[in-house]
């Protein structure tokens, strides 16, 4: 792919987000009905395109967790069509006032939300991911260049060809959601070289792209993380609850980055809570990496200190008995990725403890990660969940995805 080529897309994007820019909340709104209902009109295009997708995985021998993340199906694009409704229904963060004031000379200072301008999206394997950054893009005033993987292709082509016909017939320019040209990691690192023509950068997927966006990257980059999550099961927990969560965290959907992948149970309720837990996950086909306790039980694979560390994606978990919440938390200060650790108990003091200590975009009280998600917080559907500490972090939805300006009124003021 020539550079020319590349530039031109990221040009057309910039001219179509001042136009973006000057949008109604009316006009993105009905954009985004329409680029909804076209999801659902053209859903056989879609699905067709993905089974392109799907068959060169599975020849590619592609492990099934990720040929789950790659599939669509009606009640897959039932679910994107429902996001951008949701994010058509929320307030539209552009102009809202952030602070505002009268000076004592009197100028009257007012900081509002503003766009970005053109946002890259960097990301794996999810083709719903394409409609759910168009949306919220759309929404919050900014173009959009995706660089899906190539995995995905036939189905990211797909899904952009319908929402720029809905675009367009809105009244916006088809511009404001466009695919980055070219199928080579060359095209990658021009994305991520476009400083002035791209604003911000968000890479989502796994780690190894992650840091490489991190690192190559000339363009800001909003980093979103990946998800070593952990359920700690407290001392003073109700066990009833604790299965549930653990088992809801682990198996509702364990390719996703909100799924749980360590365990962790305190000594005092281990000899009651073990035989239930290990019984569950292995029914639910999990695969469990346990300690020597854990090991005790048939079928649980002995921990190695590496099975900690891992995002597996996949139904395993990693697990292991502590002696007090304390040394909980030390664990997941070790070896959490700092997306969403959760306890389970019934003591106050534990939970307050717990959420003062952990240091993570999401803390959970008695709740499955599974929650840690843009649609579950009411944001409708979310660009990426951040795991750094500047400027948005957790499940990133429409004032994440804004900055601010200052504007200062006078008459005729002189310094």
């Amino acid at each position: 792919m020539s550079t020319s080529a590349f530039t031109a897309v990221a040009q057309r994007a910039r001219r179509a987000s001042f136009d973006l820019a000057l949008a109604t909340r009316a006009t993105k709104d009905a954009a985004l009905h329409a680029m909804a209902e076209a999801l659902l009109e053209r859903s056989q295009e879609i699905l067709t395109a993905n089974a392109v997708d799907l068959d060169r995985a599975r020849s590619a021998a592609t492990p099934a967790n990720i040929i789950d993340r790659l599939r669509l199906d009606d009640a897959r694009l039932h679910a994107m069509a429902q996001g951008l409704r949701d994010v058509a229904g929320l307030p539209d963060p552009v102009g809202e006032v952030l602070r505002g004031s009268t000076l004592a000379n009197g100028l009257e200072l007012r900081q509002v939300r503003v766009p970005f301008g053109v946002v890259g999206m960097i990301y794996e394997a999810r083709p719903n991911v394409t409609a759910d950054a168009a949306g919220i893009c759309l929404k919050s005033g900014n173009a959009v260049l995706l660089r899906g993987s190539s995995s995905a292709r036939d189905s990211n082509a797909a899904i952009v060809a319908v929402l720029r016909d809905a675009v367009a017939t809105a009244g916006l320019p088809a511009d404001v959601v466009q695919l980055v040209p070219g199928e080579t990691h060359e095209s990658v690192k021009e994305l991520m070289r476009a400083r002035g023509l791209v604003d911000v950068l968000i890479p989502r997927g796994g780690a190894g792209l992650i840091r490489s966006v991190v690192e190559e990257s000339t363009v800001p980059v909003i980093e979103t993380g990946v998800g070593n999550c952990h359920v700690y099961v407290d001392s003073a927990a109700d066990l009833d609850k604790a299965l549930a969560v653990v088992l809801n965290s682990k198996t509702h959907r364990n390719s996703v980055c909100n799924a749980a992948e360590s365990l962790l149970v305190h000594s005092e309720v281990a000899g009651q809570f073990l035989p239930r837990v290990v019984e569950a996950l292995q029914g639910a086909g999990v695969t469990i990496h346990g300690d020597e306790t854990f090991a005790n039980f048939d079928g649980v694979v002995t921990a190695t200190e590496e099975d900690y560390r891992v995002e597996y994606l996949a139904a395993d978990i990693a697990a292991r008995v502590v002696g007090s919440l304390e040394e909980a938390v030390e664990h997941i200060r070790t070896f959490s990725s700092g997306h969403t650790d959760a306890i389970v108990t019934e003591d106050l003091g534990a939970a307050r403890r717990f959420t003062a200590m952990v240091d993570s975009a999401a803390v959970m009280v008695n709740a499955s990660t599974r929650f840690t998600d843009g649609g579950e917080f009411g944001f409708g559907a979310e660009i990426g969940i951040s795991t750094q500490k500047l400027h948005a972090r957790g499940p990133m939805g429409l004032p994440e995805m804004t900055s601010s300006k200052y504007v200062v009124t006078g008459d005729g003021h002189v310094r």
